[in-house]
């Protein structure tokens, strides 16, 4: 069953696991050529007539078989790392393969379902399994960095009594034929099997994050309030971390084009376009006293509460009439 790399965490991501060029040659050749190869093996030097002999032991080559690749053969791609996206994994690589070392057992059976689903939604073939235990069929890999077609097989295995998870490749092919597998391709197909593997369970516990999160903000309290200075602001009874996850899809829903945001700084540039008048009357509001233009809407953690404010264009914030005519638009909003 062929199973196509495309990981693109941002691509966390994942744009740490291939090196920055592109093509399999790039990516496995020297920078210019290999002409190298093509050096002369060292002679023995014949002194010319009459010459006395000298010999000075400081640059002599020691005479010693070095073991490598050599030439279209060496491969100069960095070695992969184990994305750290579970907190309290710590990983261990051997010759075989890579092993997690979950932090619970609940943990260890998140990961373990997540592998089943992994498996089942792109088809991967099963060989042998059982309750701690599953073998891989063939798994294809579309990799632009290789030069040609590779498969390979994995066994994954879970040990509950010490709540460790671990994946070891134990076969592979190129071009469709069996052949043994280097040291280094071992170590890094059992990597990109762990990261994608990773990469899914990290992406499940977001989205389990964002449907709770939602839920939780469904009938969020929206109420006017002021700052320390005294200055209008709209006030929501929610945390921080969950009206940062909301506010984007709720935004958009009103009429603004999310155009970009910084968490850290709190800060969410917008582009607003009213919507018609069917849909004041679905939400059961009045309109937004709001022009169609960019605005800039400023989110500040108040611990259990998040505090919200808007600037123009020009950074100028909103009047207090705004402020009042937002407020009961955001609650509706909220609670659909």
């Amino acid at each position: 069953m062929n199973y196509k790399y495309r990981l693109a965490l941002a691509a966390v991501v994942v744009t740490s696991i291939t090196a920055c060029s592109s093509g399999a040659d790039s990516r496995r050749q020297a920078a210019q050529d290999f002409n190298y190869l093509d050096t002369p093996a060292l002679e023995s030097w014949t002194l010319p007539a009459g010459a006395q002999p000298f010999s000075n032991t400081n640059y002599t080559i020691p005479q010693r078989v070095y073991k490598g690749e050599v030439g279209t053969k060496v491969d100069i791609r960095p070695p992969l790392q184990v994305l750290e996206l579970i907190p309290g994994v710590t990983s261990a690589i051997d010759g075989q393969g890579v092993t997690l070392f979950m932090p619970s057992s609940n943990e260890l059976m998140k990961i373990w379902h997540v592998t089943q689903q992994l498996i089942a939604d792109n088809k991967v073939g099963i060989v042998k399994q059982s309750a701690d235990r599953i073998d891989t069929d063939w798994v294809s890999w579309t990799n632009e960095d290789e030069d040609t077609k590779i498969s390979s097989r994995y066994t994954i295995e879970k040990s509950p009594n010490i709540n460790s998870y671990r994946i070891t490749l134990t076969d592979w092919r190129e071009d469709g034929k069996v052949k043994p597998v280097s040291a280094d391709n071992k170590r890094r197909y059992s990597i990109l099997m762990t990261n994608l593997v990773m990469a899914k369970y990290d992406n499940m516990s977001r989205e389990q994050a964002r449907i709770a999160a939602a839920e939780q903000l469904k009938n969020v309290p929206i109420m006017m309030g002021t700052d320390r200075s005294g200055l209008p602001i709209i006030i929501a009874r929610a945390s921080y971390d969950d009206m940062w996850e909301r506010l984007p899809v709720m935004l958009q829903k009103l009429g603004f084009t999310v155009e970009d945001r910084n968490r850290s700084q709190g800060l969410i540039d917008v582009k607003y376009r009213q919507p018609d008048d069917a849909f004041w009357t679905k939400l059961g509001t009045k309109p937004m006293n709001l022009t169609n233009d960019k605005y800039r809407i400023l989110v500040g953690d108040l611990g259990n509460r998040t505090s919200l404010n808007i600037t123009d264009n020009d950074g100028k914030p909103v009047t207090e009439s705004v402020l009042n005519s937002i407020a009961p638009v955001f609650g509706a909003a909220f609670a659909k």
